[in-house]
This record gives C-alpha cells, structure tokens and sequence, in this order.
C-alpha cells in the first residue's frame, strides 16, 4: 500500500490553515500570536526578530531567512526587543488577517525594521495521534544552515519575491509557498526525531512497521488483526509485535485504536454522519463499542464532542477547515 502517512495524519487531525499577516514590527510595538490550538510558522523576510514564549529561559533570536516553528499550544510574542518590558503589546487581528493584506505590502518604503510573514496551522480539537506529541515545542531552521540550492532556500526566495511584486496570481503562490515551507520543515523535524528517539517517526521509518502503520491509515475501517498486519507487513506476529513495540513505543493494535479515534474526531466535526456511520467508517460494528473506546480516548462521548464542537464554531480564533 502506498500512502503519504505525513498528509495522512495531518487530513484525519483536521488541518485548516491561514497565512495570517506580513507583521512589520517597528522598535516601540510587540505582537502577541495568542491561540493556543495552533502550529505556528514564521517566516523572517528582513531584519533581527526576537522571539518570546514562557517556556523559554531567554528569547529565540531570529534572523533573515530563519524559519521558526511552534508546536501546537504555545501563544509567544514577536519584538525586536530582548526584553518586553515597557512595550506596547498588540494581538494578531484574526478578522483582518489575511493573504491579501500580506499581498503587495513588503518592500513598501515605511522604515520598518523588520518584516515577518507568518502562517497558522490549526488543529481545533487535540490530537491524540502521537506525531503531534513528538513535535518539539520550538524549531528553528537557520538560513545559514540551509543549502543555497536546496528546496527551503529557493522557495523562501520565491516567497519574497512573490509579496514584492504582487503580480496576479500572487496569493494563491503565497498560499503554496507557505505550505511548502510548513511541509519541509515538518519533513525535517521528522527525520531529526527518528534518528533520535523511539515514536512514530522512527517507526514510519522502519519500513516493515512503516507497512503496518500504512495499512492501518489507509483503511481504519478494516477489521485489522495482529495476524493480518504482520502478513501483510512480511513478519512473523511475534516479530511485528517487537518491532513495532521498539519503534513506536506501543502495540500495532492500540496504534490501530488512536488512528481511528482521530478519524473519529474529524467525522464527527466535519460531517453530519450519523453515530452508527461515523463507526462503521473506523472499524467498529456497533455505536455503543465505539462510543466506549471514543469516551476513554478522547475524555467526552462522541456526542458531547459533537456537540461542543458546535458550541465553537463561532470562535473568532477557529479557522474554517481547508
């Protein structure tokens, strides 16, 4: 089975997604980025930024070029300060945020000392897939780090190249653009963890647990055994069990139980399926077993999630979903 697992997990989680602004920050002004259900990713088009989070013993010092990512759940402030103390601190307007507004703005003459373009990533609900808890809190990749040929590089470039000209077409490419930047960076992060650590991505770079993992993403609807996936995967069950249990940190059928379970959560948002589809659709014969294993997964039955999903729709911090 050949599946993109990294689009995989970031389609069952919900993905919706905004350019939200080119900020640029002058010497006596802060931007607080507040919502906490979101990835971050800023983009240093010019100048020196500072970068504060509580997390943080001193702020991260971002330089032209530099890509900085956010974990979800980790409101910061952008400054060209080392200290906030005796700034003004202004939020990110969501309501006029947009590409559209970024469109054309950079290289206007306004004495600006520094210009970020940023972009948010939202996962209203939590995950409970293990990639999200994998992701560092703060990544920062360096220009200098990057080769000058290499896809991050070249499509920065383009990215400036595109709010300078503002040519038509300019918003659907910064849109892109941005994605592209986001994907390589988690493609990076990625690979830095599974040379590191135990977890999902070293797993999916196992390539017979990988199999397993693709199965399981490919169809959560299937009545997956342990036999079957280890056939499937070209293993013994003892030895899948092992492998998987040394790569992931857990058992290919409780691995089974989150992606289904996070495919749960985004039907019930996302659809008005009824219960009965919505289990059927990741694997369960009956409402009642599924609303079981939903409760004790995710802290709410399916129908209080539904429900308080609803209740948030108008959240002026919720992204539409995309």
């Amino acid at each position: 089975m050949s599946i993109d697992l990294l689009s995989a997990v970031l389609r069952d989680t919900g993905l919706s997604r905004r350019l939200l602004d080119l900020s640029e920050l002058s010497d006596d002004c802060a931007l607080r980025f507040p919502c906490d259900r979101s990835i971050g990713l800023h983009v240093v088009l010019r100048g020196s930024v500072m970068l504060h989070a509580p997390e943080l013993e001193e702020p991260l010092q971002l330089s032209g070029g530099d890509i900085a990512v956010m974990a979800r759940g980790h409101p910061h402030v952008l400054s060209l300060r080392p200290s906030l103390k005796g700034q003004r601190v202004d939020d990110i307007d969501m309501q006029r945020s947009s590409s559209s507004s970024a469109i054309g703005a950079f290289g206007t003459p306004t004495g600006i000392d520094a210009a970020v373009l940023s972009g948010a990533y939202q996962f209203w609900h939590a995950p409970v897939h293990p990639f999200f808890a994998e992701l560092p809190t703060w990544a920062v990749l360096r220009a200098a780090d990057m080769p000058r040929l290499g896809p991050l590089a070249l499509a920065g470039g383009l990215l400036v190249e595109e709010l300078r000209e503002a040519e038509p077409g300019a918003e659907i490419i910064t849109h892109g653009l941005l994605d592209l930047l986001f994907t390589y960076a988690l493609r990076q992060l990625i690979a830095k963890r599974a040379a590191t650590s135990v977890g999902w991505s070293l797993a999916v770079h196992d390539p017979m647990v990988g199999r397993a993992v693709a199965l399981m993403h490919g169809d959560p609807a299937h009545p997956w055994t342990l036999d079957e996936l280890a056939k499937r995967a070209g293993l013994s069950r003892t030895a899948l069990a092992e492998r998987f249990r040394e790569a992931m940190g857990d058992t290919p059928l409780n691995h089974l139980r989150v992606v289904r379970m996070q495919r749960a959560m985004q039907l019930l948002a996302q659809t008005r399926h009824s219960l009965e589809a919505v289990a059927a659709a990741v694997g369960y014969r009956d409402a009642f077993g599924f609303s079981k294993v939903f409760k004790r997964t995710v802290g709410l039955s399916p129908k209080a999630f539904r429900q308080q999903d609803a209740a948030e729709r108008q959240d002026p911090w919720r992204l539409s979903a995309g």
